[in-house]
């Protein structure tokens, strides 16, 4: 494989929030600092997710100093949110992701009044504090865990797979539609689906499934709006046993700084 450089590295702080573009971040046991270690979740506490409420995609994060910004895209009349990114919350709840039952923190009623506004219907903001350890499918990968992110720490892709699908669509799009955590350049189209392990930097990952792609894909994040591509385009030429595939799971076997630039150095492949 050719040579792959570190272009991008994003983290989402609330799930299936807008996320935040990173020069450098710290790899931690659960994946990147601060990505999705806040939800939002019903009256029932099961999480909340663009699938069923695109308008979520209407709510962008920002990180100042040591604190979280949520803000509402075209809407001049709810000010912005700052919460603390190190919580004092005291009253625990169990909440739900997708089959998992664990343990949270829940915000006070200003800040879940503030959400419930936001996205129109009641809500509740979450923290997962450090004392739950939410395990990754143990079919894939042993003694990994993960915040609130879908089912693993990491999902990684590469720029010209972007490239190869927006040769083929009408009208291209960005990354962000992917929701990535770690982007890199160079080498061909979906070089990502033959790694096994790499090295960014010092720190050690190892790709462990081909992720498959949601109807998130096709909500545009600037408007809301739902349309039909990505996922049209890509089932003609990423699908199997009815998935469609972009990017791949990742975890890591280091803790430590990667950066934006940092080579991508190929451990083994698919091909070794």
């Amino acid at each position: 494989m050719s040579k792959h450089n570190i272009s991008g590295i994003y983290i989402y702080p609330v799930k299936s929030l807008g996320g935040i573009s990173l020069q450098s971040s710290m790899v931690e046991e659960r994946g990147l600092k601060y990505d999705r270690r806040w939800m939002l979740v019903d009256e029932n506490n099961k999480f909340l997710t663009q699938r069923i409420h695109p308008q979520m995609a209407l709510l962008y994060v920002e990180m100042e100093n040591d604190r979280l910004i949520i803000k509402k895209k075209k809407q001049n009349k709810i000010m912005p949110l700052n919460i603390p990114l190190i919580p004092n919350l005291k009253k625990e709840v169990k909440v739900r992701v997708w089959k998992d039952n664990v343990h949270a923190l829940v915000y006070d009623d200003n800040v879940n009044n503030w959400f419930s506004k936001a996205i129109g219907f009641n809500c509740k903001l979450v923290y997962m504090p450090d004392s739950t350890k939410r395990k990754v499918d143990e079919q894939y990968a042993v003694n990994k865990i993960v915040g609130f992110a879908d089912g693993y720490p990491l999902m990684m892709t590469g720029e010209e797979s972007l490239n190869d699908l927006n040769s083929k669509l009408k009208h291209p799009l960005p990354m962000n539609r992917f929701r990535p955590s770690i982007v890199f350049s160079g080498g061909d189209p979906f070089d990502e689906d033959n790694l096994k392990s790499f090295k960014i930097g010092d720190l050690q990952f190892r790709v462990v499934k081909p992720c498959s792609r949601c109807v998130i894909t096709t909500v545009d994040p600037e408007t809301g709006g739902k349309g039909k591509e990505p996922l049209k385009t890509l089932s003609t030429y990423r699908e199997k046993d009815g998935k469609v595939y972009f990017g791949m799971n990742v975890v890591a076997d280091s803790v430590g700084i990667i950066n934006v630039g940092d080579p991508l150095k190929v451990n083994h492949t698919t091909n070794d």
